[in-house]
């Protein structure tokens, strides 16, 4: 495949940006040539700087859920900005997203709009530790929560140890007050809460971590969470950047019926554009300024143009059988990939929820924990992403992160992008 514009183009970046990038997954490093730039979009298909279309199951990591350049989403945000693209006050889009989505929300009674998922969960860690007095906040190993200074740590060896960090630049003390388990061991959390419950604000869990493969959980676990929670006084988030909005529209939460006290949100709410929100109970969500003592603010906050943008997209969302296509549609085209990997016996999984699935070269075994994830399967997972590309399909360039079905993606599509995909592993083994 020809990538001499895209090639030329990062070329410069490397002059512009660290790394030649504005996010590091970007680059390519875990996968062949260069990164391909992309000039445009629409419905399920992407095209390069080369002018080679791609079927796009990357939708911009998540958020595009009626595919690229919508016309009701472009609609809303043409409108929009030509009435001007911020002004810094309260709007009437940002009240009509925020009813949009609390009418239809059953665990949220309050919510903030900030501009990214990262923002969101800052904001929402520091409103815990507002709300309860403590310092200390627990997350889980395998699931990501944005480049926060006190969640880039990883778990050591024991039960639980005290953050390390996996990036410089964060000092000690921050990383210190994450403590980090393994995923699936209600016993392990249990018995972190009765040693240390006294200090422990909140803990942070991704209801269905999709940042470091799709690591399903059983639902007795995340309910086992939400009990011992109750049981010590500590707060449980559900990070929903991912799953909010695209397993159901009530997330994660609403498809396990389980209430957290605080929800994180972005991707999808924002039609494309930058955007982020957390929320949940009115009793917390009050402690934030200016209403409580809980500083957080920002300029582009509710900027009105993305509001615009997602009141558009959200509201497709409400469509009645919106999510159960979704899901069965992608149900059959994971199905058409796994039947022939069943009958040329490889070792691959097709692991899926809603409209998100993950291609796993690994054994059928469920894979709940990160450490589950061999770092020897990355290698075929390089191959793959060649193939596809040479076959005009586009995945994320991680074998990490996720996959994405849009509504544009028809049965016939992915019918074609299921042989395609079968195609390209046939070239892998």
């Amino acid at each position: 495949m020809d990538r001499s514009r895209s090639t030329a183009l990062f070329e410069t970046a490397q002059t512009l940006f660290p790394g030649g990038v504005s996010s590091p997954v970007r680059a390519f490093k875990s996968v062949y040539g260069p990164p391909l730039f992309i000039q445009r979009g629409a419905g399920p298909w992407i095209w390069d700087a080369d002018d080679h279309r791609f079927l796009d199951f990357c939708a911009s990591w998540g958020p595009l859920i009626h595919g690229h350049a919508h016309p009701d989403v472009l609609q809303a945000i043409m409108a929009t900005a030509a009435n001007g693209t911020s002004f810094g006050t309260p709007t009437r889009c940002e009240n009509a997203l925020g009813s949009l989505i609390l009418n239809h929300h059953r665990y949220l009674e309050r919510l903030r709009f900030v501009s990214s998922g990262t923002e969101a969960v800052m904001s929402a860690l520091r409103l815990a530790r507002g709300a309860t007095g403590r310092n200390k906040i627990v997350k889980f190993e395998g699931c990501y929560h944005g480049h926060t200074d006190s969640l880039l740590v990883r778990a050591g060896s024991g039960l639980a140890t005290m953050g390390v960090s996996t990036s410089a630049g964060i000092p000690e003390a921050f990383a210190a007050q994450t403590l980090v388990l393994d995923l699936d061991d209600e016993a392990a959390f249990e018995r972190l809460a009765q040693e240390q419950g006294h200090d422990i604000a909140a803990v942070i869990i991704e209801p269905i971590p999709a940042n470091n493969g799709l690591l399903l959980q059983r639902p007795e676990y995340l309910q086992s969470l939400r009990q011992t929670c109750d049981r010590h006084g500590i707060l449980l988030i559900f990070d929903e950047v991912i799953s909010g909005f695209r397993i159901g529209f009530e997330g994660a939460s609403g498809y396990y019926g389980i209430q957290p006290d605080l929800i994180t949100m972005g991707k999808v709410i924002g039609g494309g554009l930058p955007v982020g929100a957390y929320g949940g109970r009115r009793d917390l969500m009050e402690m934030v300024a200016p209403m409580g003592n809980v500083y957080q603010a920002g300029t582009l906050s509710g900027n009105p143009v993305a509001m615009a943008a997602g009141c558009a997209q959200l509201y497709r969302c409400l469509q009645p059988g919106f999510y159960e296509s979704q899901a069965a549609r992608t149900e059959t085209f994971c199905q058409n990939i796994e039947n022939v990997i069943a009958a040329k016996g490889w070792p691959v999984q097709v692991v899926r929820m809603g409209s998100i699935f993950w291609l796993a070269f690994a054994d059928p075994e469920p894979i709940r924990r990160a450490s589950a994830i061999r770092p020897e399967s990355m290698e075929p997972f390089k191959r793959l992403h060649k193939a596809l590309l040479d076959r005009g399909v586009y995945l994320g360039p991680s074998g990490y992160e996720v996959a994405f079905i849009s509504s544009v993606h028809t049965a016939a599509i992915l019918e074609e992008g299921a042989a395609l995909l079968v195609a390209a592993l046939e070239e892998v083994f």
